[in-house]
């Protein structure tokens, strides 16, 4: 290439380059503008919650009241008053928060607060398959260890893998706790327990305690892959519906249990739901009738007692407490339309 060539290419570059620099320079002021509008928005909302906090102390002191006038007055501001946090709670969705304990634990300080609803969406909808492909890995594993490999090697990567995949769930659901999903409760903690009864699956040794349970524990683990994914399915179809028809929040996920805006077609899914609590309870009843055989001489088996006896607990009361809790507010629904 000549010299003139090389030369006229050079300003090009040079140029572009300039522009660059004149983009970037903007890009790090208007930076700095975000910044100060995040901190101010911030500061707003703390002052709104603490007046928020205040106004609900009088409105308690107005119950005590017996005017009618003032009932009426006392209920419509508490009507305005939680219509104005849902929307204060959308306005934190985007805005920079602190870590909870756990994601400061496994994360330290990193702001993992995502700023447009794009990446918010991209974000859930790469966390609802990575639990429908694990999902399936895992019906897989279990499977294949139940009728087709009977090595304790096998079990160790199955558990092991039900560890990093309950971890890795715990940590992904915080994250979307922070960008405004509405996921709590049980069914958040609920992760944390079976990642914990997986950890104590893992480091049970090959025993005659461990192979008498083996069997029992793998089916259970094929039928619980097998209801997650028909949950998944069931649980999408009606989150899309809900969200066409504005009645859901966009952020809000598919969860392994029951929630009160999966009514429909309630009648399919619950017996499955159902079935799979009351396995969790047969599963504790064999651990503790092994933890008192004479030959038992591992904690593991007392322990991973008192997990599945939790977990049976945990769904299934949480389960029948929304079903009733649906059920009231439809009663209440009709009445008032009588």
């Amino acid at each position: 290439m000549a010299f003139p060539e090389c030369w006229e290419e050079w300003e090009l570059l040079d140029q572009d380059y300039q522009t660059l620099q004149e983009t970037h320079k903007l890009y790090k002021q208007q930076l700095e503008e975000v910044i100060k509008l995040q901190n101010s928005c911030l500061s707003s909302i703390e002052r709104q919650k603490k007046k928020y906090k205040k106004l609900s102390k009088i409105l308690a002191g107005c119950e005590s009241l017996d005017s009618e006038e003032h009932v009426r007055d006392t209920e419509f501001f508490k009507e305005l008053m939680k219509e104005r946090q849902n929307i204060i709670f959308e306005m934190e969705a985007f805005l920079p928060k602190k870590n909870g304990l756990y994601l400061t634990l496994v994360l330290g300080n990193v702001n993992v607060t995502l700023l447009s609803k794009q990446a918010k969406f991209a974000y859930k909808d790469e966390y609802e398959k990575f639990k429908l492909y694990l999902t399936i890995i895992l019906l897989l594993l279990s499977f294949s260890c139940r009728f087709l490999l009977n090595s304790r090697v096998a079990d160790s990567v199955f558990n092991f893998l039900l560890v990093w995949y309950y971890c890795t769930l715990t940590i992904r659901e915080s994250i979307l706790i922070n960008n405004g999903s509405r996921i709590k409760g049980w069914w958040v903690f609920h992760h944390y327990v079976s990642a914990f009864l997986s950890g104590v699956m893992l480091t049970w040794p090959d025993s005659k305690m461990y192979q008498l349970f083996r069997n029992q524990f793998l089916s259970f683990s094929m039928y619980q892959s097998f209801v997650q994914f028909l949950q998944y399915y069931y649980q999408s179809g009606c989150l899309y519906r809900l969200r066409a028809l504005g009645e859901r929040h966009n952020m809000d996920l598919t969860v392994e249990g029951f929630q009160s805006w999966m009514w429909r077609g309630l009648t399919f899914l619950l017996p499955f739901l159902f079935f799979g609590h009351f396995w969790q309870l047969f599963n504790a009843i064999t651990l503790f009738k092994l933890a008192e055989h004479p030959d038992c001489k591992e904690w593991q088996v007392s322990m991973c007692g008192i997990t599945f006896l939790v977990l049976f607990l945990g769904n299934f009361l949480t389960t029948v407490r929304v079903i009733y809790q649906k059920q009231k507010r439809r009663e209440e629904k009709t009445n008032k339309q009588l």
